[in-house]
Formats: structure tokens, C-alpha cells, sequence
């Protein structure tokens, strides 16, 4: 801005010379810019020369219009410098994909009517609407995914929800391996507010939790994509009395009753409260697995005799209004949707019903070999049906058993080979475009269900798997880098183990787990059944408080030691998972896995202390 006014300030100064020229004898020896040392007047021009003046007044004339050219280029120069320092934000996906950022329609819209003239009374707008406007939500540079393969690791927080902490450690690893992606079900663990609040759980993460996570996962170029259910697994909200009336099943708090008014009122305010928390979002995914029931209320059945019994178009109805929702509040974002209520439904219906428009189907199979002529069926309705795009849904932990402890490597290692043939086959579908794959990392089968595995128990499970997409299969290549990513001398597919040492966050508990599975267990099971102790101390010798001192020696000590070993553990187990994990997730993996062994061993101590104390007395009547 200093350079322009000095250009202003030559060009006046060249402006008032000429007009000394035109109306004086007397003629300055020069004008000099401040930038250019060349004399635009040249000294010594004859007085009363009239023709030898108009030469000069020509020249000078001359030079003043290139002057003024120069300075007006230099102008735009300045101007277009200073816009570039102002642009918009950059692509944030660091390099994973080509293609420009594009603006969305409606934001080159709003952009272009600024640049329109005004018509009068226009100039102030009334409170009414700066209110709205300011309601209205922000637009983002949309993202072009269109040559990126997504690798998306989900996060089911609906059980053993990890501390912020323990996810600053855990992204960067997901980037090393090959993820590029996340997929957060936050379900509980969201911070609602308002008439929602009742539905966040004691532990549920902050309003500055959730920025924070974003941030860490834009740092290590994970791509955030939050899951809302909106008809099935929706138990975390239906279980309050306060939601009860919006169930399909008085009795079961699975499904939503898509009949009720309230129903899509509720959808909204989760929809709402979680897109408005993720003002990056290119994707939300809104479930809809599993709608359990649905048909089985009464509204919905009136609804049935009158629509010819037509389950599927009743799904279909809800998802529309839930896919015009968004995308008429958050027009930059997708939807992704779980595909399993779809597979019945007709080519004609999901076409006519309009949710290809905006919606994609997650294809879902945890199986080790695929049924790949099933899928590539899925797969070849959805693109007659006019989908765009089609995603995959691989499973990583959590889908071998609803109380599983220990992940089986090589289970879901098969299930991840047996999807890269259907990925390498998707060029048989030209016109339905393969986005990406969601590695999912189920914590509970539902919102009542037990655990399954830990995540630090499952990351070999998970190295392996995404490896495994990154390198065609797991082959030496994919191997070295798990390993040398893992910080592991070796991976033993069959004993689903880690060996040879850990370098990756939770490696302590992941020791620690495994010591559990191997031997707690064993170890109580084998005292127990000890032969001292079933013919000398059983359970009607404990119940009726009498034994032989002499026979209790044989064993006691055995018993003791056994005992303090594993409480010592126990306790540095705690500790480990504390700093992980909050108290509550930490009490019920030790109720579900260590106590119903323990217990048996403490009371099986606290009955020998107490007895051998009675110095062999006669039984208690």
C-alpha cells in the first residue's frame, strides 16, 4: 500500500510539471521519478521556441501515459499479491488425492451476490434476518476424494471409550500403518447439551475433547467421519424413559418407530448437535443396520395393511427424510449407510426412493472367506439403482465372539485378503466408483452387550489388516513393516501373538491381557482341583468351617503365593488401564474377565485363614 500511494504521489507531481510547461516561459530543468533516475524534461529547451515546445510537451505527454500504464499494472500486481495472502483455506487432506478445492454452489452464489450492487433499502437487513443468516450453517471448500481409496479405522465408543491422551499416541501410529481415515461412533461418549443431554454418558468426552480429537487426527491426516444411528442400535437414547413412546417395540429399545413425530425430531437434534461439532466434515454415516423389529409396532403395522406390506419402502421413507434433512442443513456433507436393510429391497424401489442421490451403501462382511458372488450381486444392484460410489466394511476386532478377550490375527487377516478380490474386481462395475473401506473395531456387539477385545489387544490384528490393503496382501513386504511399525521381532499368525517384545502404545496391557488368557484361568482351575484340597478342604468342609490343620499345611502354602502373585498383577493391571481407560470401563473388563476367577481364589483363601485358625474343631452345625 506504501508502493501505491508513492506512485500516486509521482504521478501528481508529473501531473502539476506539465502544467508548468503549458503556462510558463520558464521551463524546469527536470522531473526525475523517485524509482527511475532518467530525466523525463530535459534541461535547456530554448525559450519562445513554440515548435521545439510542442516536441516537448509531446514527449513529456508520451512518457506520462507509460508512465501511467506501469503504475496500473504494478497496482494489479499488488492486488492480486494481497488476495493470494487472503485466500481460502487449503485442501486439508495433506496431499492424499488430486484435484482442486471447489467451492459448493450455493457458496459461489453467496460470494457472487456480494459482488452485486444493491438495491435500495437493502443496505441494512433487520434483525429477523442477520439472526437467520447467522443460523444458517458455514460452508467448507468440498474435499475431491474422487482418486482416493480410503483405509478408515473405526472407533465404536459405545464400550472402553480411550482417554484423549491415549489418542494423541494412537494416530500417529493408524497414519504409519496406512489409514487415512476415521470412523467415530461416539454414541454415549458425545457431549449432548439440551433436551439431548440426558443421553451423554458420566464419562462422556468434552466440547473441547471432541476439537481436540479433530485436531490430533488432522495432524496425522486422518479424514474424520462421525456415525449417528437413526433408526436401529439406537438403545443408548431409547433406553430413557424419557424416549420410550419412540420405540417400534414398547419392549425393545432397538429400533426407532419411524411412524411417531418425535422420532425424526430426535434424529435431527443427534444429527444436529454431532455435524455442528465436525464443521469439516465431508461425510457423516447414519447406521442404519439392523432395524430389529421394524414392522412389529402397531403404527407401523396400520401403515403395512395400507402400503401392501411393504417393509423395505417404509426403511426407505425414514431414510429420505433423514438424507433431506442433511442435505438440505449441511450441503457439503455425504452419507454413508450401513447397506444390510437394503439387500432385499428391489432395484425399482431403491431407484424411485431417491436416497441414491446423496447416499452411499457400506457393504458389510466380517466373514474369513467372503461369499464374493453375493457381494458382487450388492454391489450390481446399487449401481442399477444409481449409486455413485460403494464402500466396504472389513472388520479388524469384535466380530469373533461377543465376549472375545483375545483377537484371532489370522481370521480377520483372511477376511481383509478376501476383500481385495472383490476391490480388484470392482472394474467389472463402471459405473459405481469403489471409495473405501472401513476397517471396523466393534467394542460391543450392542449398547448392553459385554466387551469384546481391547484396542491395544487388537493392533497386531489391525497392522496386519491394513498392511495387508496397503501391499496387495501380506506378503514380506506388508510383514517387514508391521513389524518394524509394531517395533515386534516376529508375528505369529497361528498363536494370534506379537512377539519378541512391543514398541506401540498399550503394549504393557497387551502383555498383560495375554498373561491373563494363558494362565489365569489355568492356574485357579488346576488349584482348585488339587487333590489336598478336594479330599481335605472341600466346599462342605469350607461351608461348615472344619478341616485338619495337618492336611490344610499341604497345600496351604501353594495356595497363598498363588494368590499374592495374582493380586500383585492385578494391581498393576489397574493401573496400566487406568491410564488409558476411565474407572467404570475398567471395573467391568475386571468383573467379565479376572473376578469370576479371583473370586474364586480369594474366598477360597479367606476359608483357609479362618479354619486353620480353629485348630481342627468339630464341624459347625
Amino acid at each position: 500500500m506504501h508502493l501505491q500511494n508513492t506512485f500516486m504521489e509521482n504521478i501528481f507531481s508529473c501531473s502539476v510539471s506539465i502544467r508548468r510547461i503549458e503556462k510558463s516561459e520558464k521551463y524546469p530543468v527536470c522531473i526525475r521519478s523517485k524509482y527511475n533516475s532518467r530525466l523525463l524534461l530535459l534541461d535547456g529547451v530554448p525559450p519562445g521556441s513554440s515548435e521545439i515546445m510542442h516536441g516537448t510537451r509531446k514527449a513529456v505527454l508520451v512518457r506520462l501515459v507509460v508512465f501511467l500504464l506501469i503504475v496500473v499494472a504494478a497496482m494489479k500486481w499488488f492486488s492480486n499479491s494481497s488476495d493470494k495472502e487472503h485466500a481460502s483455506e487449503p485442501d486439508m487432506f495433506w496431499g492424499k488425492r488430486k484435484g482442486k478445492v471447489m467451492l459448493p454452489e450455493e457458496e459461489r452464489k453467496v460470494q457472487d451476490s456480494k459482488l452485486e450492487p444493491q438495491e435500495p433499502g437493502k443496505q441494512e437487513q433487520k434483525p429477523d434476518q442477520q439472526k437467520q443468516d447467522q443460523e444458517k450453517p458455514k460452508l467448507h471448500p468440498v474435499k475431491d476424494f474422487s482418486s482416493t481409496q480410503m483405509r478408515i479405522i473405526h472407533l465404536d465408543l459405545k464400550g472402553a471409550a480411550p482417554k484423549v491422551s491415549y489418542l494423541e499416541q494412537i494416530f500417529p501410529l493408524l497414519f504409519k500403518l496406512g489409514a487415512n481415515g476415521l470412523l467415530i461412533e461416539y454414541e454415549d461418549m458425545f457431549p449432548y447439551s439440551g433436551d439431548l443431554e440426558i443421553l451423554k454418558s458420566e464419562n462422556a468426552y468434552s466440547v473441547e475433547d471432541i476439537e481436540k480429537i479433530q485436531h490430533l487426527a488432522e495432524l496425522n491426516q486422518l479424514e474424520v467421519i462421525p456415525l449417528v444411528q437413526v433408526f436401529g442400535h439406537l438403545e443408548f437414547a431409547l433406553k430413557h424413559e424419557k424416549y420410550h413412546a419412540l420405540r417400534e417395540v414398547t419392549k425393545f429399545p432397538n429400533s426407532l418407530n419411524p411412524h411417531m413425530p418425535d422420532s425424526l425430531s430426535l434424529v435431527k437434534g443427534l444429527i444436529s448437535q454431532v455435524v455442528d461439532r465436525h464443521p469439516k466434515a465431508s461425510w457423516i454415516h447414519v447406521g442404519a443396520d439392523e432395524v430389529f423389529n421394524l414392522g412389529e409396532g402397531q403404527e407401523s403395522k396400520n401403515w403395512l395393511n395400507s402400503n401392501n406390506g411393504d417393509k423395505g419402502k417404509m426403511f426407505l421413507n425414514h431414510m429420505k427424510e433423514v438424507g433431506d434433512f442433511i442435505m438440505n442443513k449441511y450441503p457439503r456433507v455425504s452419507l454413508l449407510m450401513w447397506d444390510d436393510m437394503m439387500r432385499q429391497i428391489s432395484v425399482e424401489k431403491l431407484e424411485e426412493s431417491g436416497i441414491t442421490r446423496f447416499a452411499s451403501p457400506m457393504i458389510w462382511d466380517y466373514s474369513s472367506k467372503l461369499n464374493i458372488k453375493g457381494i458382487d450381486k450388492y454391489i450390481s444392484n446399487y449401481a442399477k439403482a444409481g449409486f455413485k460410489t460403494v464402500w466396504f466394511a472389513s472388520s479388524f476386532k469384535g466380530a469373533s465372539g461377543s465376549a472375545q478377550i483375545w483377537t484371532p490375527i489370522n481370521q480377520h487377516m483372511n477376511n481383509h485378503l478376501s476383500w481385495l478380490k472383490v476391490i480388484n474386481a470392482m472394474e467389472k462395475h463402471p459405473s459405481i466408483r469403489f471409495q473405501g473401506i472401513a476397517l471396523t473395531g466393534w467394542q460391543r456387539y450392542d449398547h448392553f452387550s459385554a466387551l469384546c477385545e481391547l484396542f491395544p489387544v487388537a493392533i497386531p490384528a489391525m497392522a496386519v489388516c491394513l498392511q495387508s490393503l496397503v501391499h496387495g496382501g501380506f506378503n514380506d513386504e506388508a510383514r517387514k513393516q508391521t513389524l518394524n511399525i509394531l517395533g515386534c521381532k516376529s508375528i505369529n499368525l497361528n498363536k494370534s501373538l506379537c512377539e519378541g517384545g512391543g514398541a506401540f502404545a498399550g503394549y504393557e496391557i497387551y502383555q498383560m491381557v495375554h498373561h491373563i488368557k494363558e494362565n489365569l484361568k489355568t492356574q485357579i482351575d488346576k488349584i482348585l482341583q488339587d487333590g489336598h484340597i478336594k479330599g481335605t478342604f472341600s466346599r462342605y468342609h469350607r461351608k461348615y468351617r472344619f478341616a485338619n490343620p495337618r492336611n490344610m499345611e499341604m497345600f496351604g502354602d501353594q495356595v497363598l503365593k498363588l494368590h499374592d502373585a495374582w493380586e500383585k498383577f492385578i494391581q498393576d493391571l489397574y493401573i496400566s488401564m487406568g491410564n488409558i481407560y476411565f474407572p467404570d470401563m475398567v471395573e467391568e473388563w475386571m468383573e467379565e474377565n479376572v473376578y469370576f476367577y479371583m473370586d474364586q481364589l480369594r474366598e477360597l483363601v479367606k476359608d483357609y485363614k479362618q479354619i486353620i485358625q480353629l485348630n481342627g474343631r468339630p464341624k459347625t452345625s
